[in-house]
């Protein structure tokens, strides 16, 4: 029986398989066939070349591992992505590169968070000190495009077109009042009074301490924002927040009555604009020779093509903490510790860049990565680079470093533990008319499961490894930045600040993106300009990939049939499947 079972499922697996693979040689044959009819060659970047950026394209913090990676099994189409560090090093390249005369930027709607976003301003910022132009031109400007565009020289926006400027929320769902209805009471242990993690499902709205932490938060990051557009643009701060509060930029020409735009254009206008300033006939109606980021990416050589024996290692710890091996976009514990270990072994590395992007999770494997962080810090520089969200588990594991930079609007801090449990034994029985009995040798040998509460025994139990943990946490915090216990402790209960805040609170050391931290590492290992850059990545093996490609297809396509609503079914999903104590800040800032 158990031969049949075997030589079945081992059959199924194989046909599952060759499935995939003709279905990715279909995808890959379609690929090169499109690329055969556009005569399978590349952009020509020559004389007068403008690089266009358009966002249209994810940028994330870490590099996409396996090339099947690139594939969206939900919609049989090939997805693209840059890392920040290929876009940022792409606009530095372009300022010296004889060929890019200026930078378009046509801002699209991909999937970047607002702290990439930060850290492509400042390269644009850069570049304009090489004396080349930048100008920006849309249909509508949300307010991430316009944050990005404010740089530019010129922003023109399309006489009919639109500019979204309202300011800045976070909204919290709760689910209370479902869980009521339901039957089922959630057993609560934290430690932080700002660790509201768990309070939509204990409350039906915002406590006065989590209104507290939001409203500085989310003041904090859109203050910043309105300063920078408001020195850019040379507009007083003071009328940018007015204009928000009011709506007032409801018209293209109020937009441009106050300066927040500099004409009005339509697209073939726009064309002759970048004519003029390439130096071609402006009443031409051929479109200048432009080239993506991608494309430009793509050309330039990559960054690891130095000679040299000196390297600056770049460690991607991005995703939500868990136990054990990282799965898909989730990082385990155990995976990243090991890559922590090898470039501590390895004695050409001579120091090291952490990029953390993570709202935390498993406080036992951010415990696990703190280990090999200090381990680490121990022999070589270790920086830190904050992206997005580096908060909770994600402070966990970075505290150690020698330096930790982080981005005006990165969200970090909570440092705060909970734990999590459901009893749904009265809304099985009510609702459902299902009763649950047990046999146990001792009588705690069933706690934790949903069928019934704990007892003041058991809580106390829970409660007692909350606290060590909270107290380890705090600890380590201690020691990593040079402050007391009671110092970190008045900054933790579990809130989260911004980037700003943080750097006055001394949480983190300096603003600077992940190429800021990349020349850090350098100059503290000693080795000048004399090293080459070698990216830590997982090297998955393609038939794994490909059989959990196929379970991957129904959530691909359950993300574009349900938009924004499936963000709160992945995070109810993983706040109903957590284990053990956690480190986790799930607060999402809306700034569109």
């Amino acid at each position: 029986m158990n031969f049949f079972k075997t030589f079945l499922a081992s059959l199924l697996a194989f046909v599952v398989a060759n499935v995939l693979v003709w279905m990715l040689g279909m995808i890959v044959m379609m690929g090169f066939m499109i690329g055969l009819a556009s005569g399978g060659s590349g952009p020509v970047i020559g004389s007068g070349t403008v690089l266009k950026i358009d966002l249209a394209e994810a940028i994330t913090d870490a590099p996409v591992v396996s090339p099947l990676g690139s594939i969206d099994f939900g919609n049989f189409r090939m997805k693209t992505s840059n890392t920040i560090l290929q876009c940022v090093d792409a606009i530095d390249n372009a300022a010296v590169d004889d060929n890019i005369e200026g930078i378009y930027l046509n801002p699209g709607w991909g999937a970047v968070s607002l702290a990439n976003i930060e850290e492509l301003r400042a390269a644009l910022l850069r570049f304009k000190e090489s004396g080349k132009f930048i100008v920006s031109y849309n249909e509508v400007y949300t307010q991430r495009d316009y944050y990005l565009c404010s740089v530019a020289d010129k922003i023109y926006m399309n006489p009919e077109g639109g500019i979204m400027w309202q300011g800045m929320a976070s909204n919290v769902m709760f689910y209370k009042g479902l869980l009521d209805k339901l039957g089922v009471q959630p057993e609560v242990l934290r430690h932080g009074t700002f660790k509201a993690a768990v309070e939509p499902f204990i409350m039906d709205r915002m406590s006065s301490e989590n209104r507290l932490q939001m409203e500085r938060l989310t003041g904090s990051i859109w203050g910043e924002l309105v300063g920078e557009i408001a020195a850019s643009r040379g507009i007083d701060s003071s009328d940018l927040q007015r204009y928000a509060s009011e709506l007032m930029l409801r018209t293209p020409e109020i937009a441009l009555e106050k300066g927040v735009v500099d004409s009005l254009v339509y697209m073939d206008q726009m064309i002759s604009v970048l004519n003029e300033l390439t130096g071609n006939d402006p009443e031409s109606d051929e479109v200048p020779n432009l080239v993506t980021l991608s494309e430009y990416i793509g050309a330039m050589k990559p960054m690891s093509h130095k000679v040299s024996d000196n390297v600056v290692a770049i460690v991607y710890a991005d995703g939500e903490i868990i136990d054990g091996e990282s799965v898909d976009d989730k990082i385990g514990g155990a995976t990243i510790a090991a890559k922590l270990a090898r470039v501590r072994q390895d004695d050409d590395v001579k120091a090291v860049v952490l990029r953390v992007n993570s709202p935390g999770g498993s406080a036992l494997a951010a415990e696990v990565m703190w280990r090999e962080v200090e381990l680490l810090r121990q022999e070589k520089p270790v920086i830190v680079s904050m992206g997005g969200t580096a908060a909770s588990g994600g402070y966990y594991l970075s505290c150690p470093a020698d330096i930790v930079l982080a981005d005006k609007s990165t969200i970090t801090g909570s440092i705060g533990v909970f734990g999590l449990l459901f009893n749904a034994e009265k809304g099985l029985r009510e609702k459902l008319g299902i009763t649950v009995d047990v046999v146990k040798t001792n009588p705690s040998a069933d706690m934790g499961m949903p069928f019934r509460g704990l007892s003041l025994g058991e809580r106390l139990y829970m409660m007692d490894q909350i606290e060590k943990v909270y107290n380890t946490f705090v600890g380590h915090v201690a020691a990593g930045r040079n402050l007391s216990v009671e110092e970190v402790d008045k900054i933790a209960e579990g809130r989260v600040w911004s980037g700003v805040d943080a750097l006055r609170i001394g949480l983190i050391d300096g603003f600077g993106g992940l190429k800021d931290a990349i020349l850090l590492a350098a100059d503290r290992a000693g080795v000048g300009e004399d090293f080459r850059v070698v990216q830590e990545l997982d090297r998955e093996d393609s038939f794994m990939v490909l059989l959990r490609s196929l379970s991957n297809i129904r959530q691909s396509r359950m993300e574009s049939e349900m938009g924004d609503t499936f963000r709160q079914y992945s995070y109810l999903k993983t706040m109903l499947s957590q284990q053990g104590v956690q480190a986790r800040m799930p607060y999402i800032i809306e700034f569109e």
